[in-house]
């Protein structure tokens, strides 16, 4: 932590001190604006970016059960209030060559911190400090008359993600020793070769990923694969295959598992622009080892010419269970899914970040979602969680009823730097939890989080 707290500090000073020196000197006739700009050092050729982005929140808890449904098998063991925070600085390049294509690349590194919990065997608090992005890219630019940048290659450590996150959108495991389980800044997979080819309104992707997993939970999972997507107007549909490979002692399902997806987005009705739907199928074969299917339905409605822009949008998501009964494997990977907005595609502040995963799992969302203005956003997400095996989520379970959860959330954008995210949760456990765990008490979770973007 002291590593990541010198590096605000410096951060601040980097930014902060020039400007302080400049206030106590007495006033001057201003030269040319040229003249007064001061060099970075860096090759002025190349165009710089410079990011720094940080996050802190306070979250507590009541009656939680404490799992990891990010990573199975990991205990959090967090307590009733806890903190988190992180730091992200990043420098990214891009140089145009004479035939207007690009070479590309970025550099960030991610701190984080989790502190006034006791994640057993780390200690009370737990942080680390590692590189994030780490890529060099080359882009087509207007070089070739198929389009702009219709060819797009990147190697290195870099995020990918697919559709909204449904089964690829995270590339590295958080909490455990490394800390940061909510704030989740990790994102990139540890290697990562990307080709993309975009003749007009298709796209064309091969992929390799190494997912970066915790070292007490490192399954060795990677794979390769090709994505196809069609973005007719209003509309993109996508398809996907996959090929996973792990350590086969550690993971046997995934080890050799084939993934094929399909998806849409679409708003079909142009008399009707607000209304939209959305649709994903994946089914993973591997033999015995893994033959399981998931997929999830939804209808969107806003109210565009109404006061505050209301949504409505109704969910329903299956994750395959295993069925006991017979010699396969049912039982859904839900693979490496994220955060792309509250509920996707961790389901649920309490259920989904604490207790369950995608997996032998169906539910039903009903959300509204408001905009009071352009800094100003809020709704209410209803959940209704039930099981596919109920036999197979516990020793004695035999009921599907699993529970029902309420969120409220509120996003206020103080300006373009500052967000502060407000949240509030209840959930009732319903029977299947009371059958595997002797709990019923009702959770109650709150949520205050900061973040700053520069």
């Amino acid at each position: 932590m002291s590593r990541v707290i010198s590096c605000l500090l410096v951060t601040l000073w980097v930014v902060v001190s020039p400007a302080f020196v400049h206030a106590q000197d007495p006033p001057q006739e201003k030269p040319d604006e040229a003249a007064d700009e001061r060099p970075t050092g860096l090759p002025p050729r190349i165009k710089w970016t410079f990011n720094f982005d940080t996050g802190w929140g306070t979250f507590g808890f009541a009656n939680s059960l404490y799992d990891n449904p990010k990573n199975p098998g990991v205990d959090e063991h967090l307590s009733d209030q806890w903190f988190e925070g992180y730091v992200k600085p990043a420098l990214a390049a891009d140089y145009t060559l004479k035939s207007s294509s690009q070479i590309y690349g970025k550099v960030s590194a991610v701190g984080e911190r989790t502190y006034g919990s006791v994640p057993n065997p780390f200690g009370e608090d737990v942080s680390s400090f590692q590189a994030e992005d780490l890529y060099v890219g080359w882009r087509s630019g207007e070089s070739l008359s198929i389009g702009d940048n219709a060819i797009d290659l990147t190697v290195g450590r870099a995020q990918y993600t697919l559709g909204h996150g449904f089964l690829l959108y995270d590339g590295a495991s958080e909490g455990g020793s490394r800390g940061g389980y909510w704030t989740n800044a990790r994102k990139a997979f540890q290697f990562a070769a990307i080709a993309r080819f975009k003749p007009e309104r298709h796209t064309i992707e091969a992929f390799y990923l190494d997912k970066d997993e915790l070292p007490e939970d490192d399954l060795g999972s990677r794979l390769w694969g090709v994505n196809y997507e069609f973005r007719p107007e209003r509309s993109t549909i996508g398809a996907t295959y996959m090929r996973w490979e792990a350590h086969h002692d550690l993971s046997p399902g995934r080890d050799g598992l084939n993934v094929f997806n399909l998806r849409a987005d679409t708003a079909p009705v142009p008399a009707l622009p607000d209304l939209s739907f959305a649709f994903e199928y994946a089914a993973e074969r591997n033999g015995d080892a893994r033959d399981s299917n998931a997929w999830t339905a939804q209808g969107a409605y806003e109210l565009s010419a109404v006061k505050w822009a209301p949504m409505v949008t109704y969910r329903y998501a299956f994750f395959q269970g295993d069925d006991p009964r017979t010699p396969a494997d049912e039982s859904f990977d839900p693979l490496s899914p994220g955060f792309s907005d509250w509920g996707y595609w961790w389901q649920g502040e309490i259920a989904g970040e604490y207790f369950l995963s995608n997996s032998n799992l169906a539910s039903h969302l009903l959300r509204v979602h408001v905009t009071p203005s352009e800094k100003v956003g809020g709704g209410l997400m209803l959940y209704k969680f039930r099981l596919d095996h109920p036999e197979t989520f516990g020793r004695g379970v035999t009921d599907r009823n699993l529970a029902v959860e309420t969120d409220a959330y509120v996003d206020w954008r103080v300006n373009a730097n500052f967000t502060v995210s407000f949240l509030g949760a209840f959930a009732n456990p319903q029977k299947a939890v009371t059958e595997a765990t002797g709990r019923s008490k009702n959770f109650t979770y709150g949520m205050l989080y900061v973040a700053y973007s520069y």
